[in-house]
């Protein structure tokens, strides 16, 4: 039987983690708030470049399927940048990612291609780890900065680094795992194609003519010009969406285990008091039974 003293232990303890986890979700609700802003801002401009490479893909025609970013790779591998947390204490963020994960190397299977024809540049510690642990090739653990201190910057540098894997020939394509914020209790996994580049469709909302838009110094060099700024795009508003998933993954996940500690506390001050009443009756007993002894 539990002692009073372990009971006693036993809920200052509970309370120390309470404490702890009140003060994670407490951060991970401020860095929430600060990444949604981000990925909120991100939007139109992500959009409005996506009307625009819309548009001109269809200025040009075919010839915009010519470019090389528009074809297939000559090669027979697949590239993956897989986007996963530095840490954990965010509920199934990761998990969930790893199931996406799975399912896409499935179908890689099933297509005809072998884990070791897979090659993966990597963001996030749990995802590096999860892939030296399966056998799986990382060509690159992208971990300097760390993904919470990324910018368009660094987001650009890592597009260029899989534009030019991908023009190396080596790949037939290159795809991205991330997560997807919806809304902060929604988040979802997500495989896209991220090479060679399909055109988007819908991108700025309103069709427009582009037969009677005015192009200097022409259809060509703007859009040489604007795919890798379109791609850059696309690798940053990922990026940042992933942070935010994480930490709202993390804020429900640190609500629900102050909430657990809290009824716990209550199940343990319970027991004790009614432990410490009984201790307490018992005395009176002997107390009464000692004094009936002497009459």
């Amino acid at each position: 039987m539990v002692s009073v003293k372990e009971l006693r232990v036993r809920i200052t303890s509970v309370g120390n983690i309470k404490q702890i986890t009140r003060a994670m979700e407490m951060v991970a609700s401020t860095k929430l708030r600060r990444f949604q802003e981000r990925a909120t801002a991100s939007r139109p401009y992500t959009l409005e470049i996506a009307g625009l490479v819309e548009h001109l893909a269809a200025v040009l025609g075919d010839e915009a399927l010519e470019m090389p970013l528009f074809r297939a790779g000559a090669g027979s591998r697949v590239c993956m940048l897989l986007v996963t947390s530095d840490r954990g204490l965010c509920g199934a963020y990761n998990s969930n990612v790893f199931h996406a994960l799975e399912a896409w190397i499935r179908e890689q299977r099933r297509a005809g291609l072998e884990e070791a024809d897979l090659d993966f540049f990597v963001y996030g510690r749990k995802g590096y780890r999860y892939l030296e642990k399966r056998g799986l090739n990382v060509t690159r653990f992208l971990v300097d900065p760390p993904l919470e201190e990324v910018d368009f910057v660094q987001a650009a540098h890592t597009s260029r680094q899989l534009v030019a894997a991908f023009l190396s020939g080596e790949y037939s394509r290159v795809d991205l795992l991330s997560t997807a914020f919806e809304s902060m209790a929604r988040f979802k996994p997500r495989v896209m194609a991220f090479l060679p580049v399909a055109p988007p469709a819908g991108g700025s909302g309103e069709a427009a003519d582009v037969t009677s838009m005015i192009l200097e110094p022409g259809p060509e060099e703007i859009f040489e010009s604007l795919v890798p700024r379109y791609l850059e795009t696309r690798i940053f508003g990922a990026l940042v969406e992933a942070l935010t998933s994480e930490y709202a993954s993390r804020r429900v996940s640190m609500k629900a285990a102050t909430d657990a500690a809290t009824d716990m506390q209550k199940l343990l001050k319970g027991k004790y008091n009614r432990l410490r009443q009984e201790g307490i009756t018992m005395e009176l007993l002997d107390l009464v039974g000692g004094t009936e002894a002497q009459k």
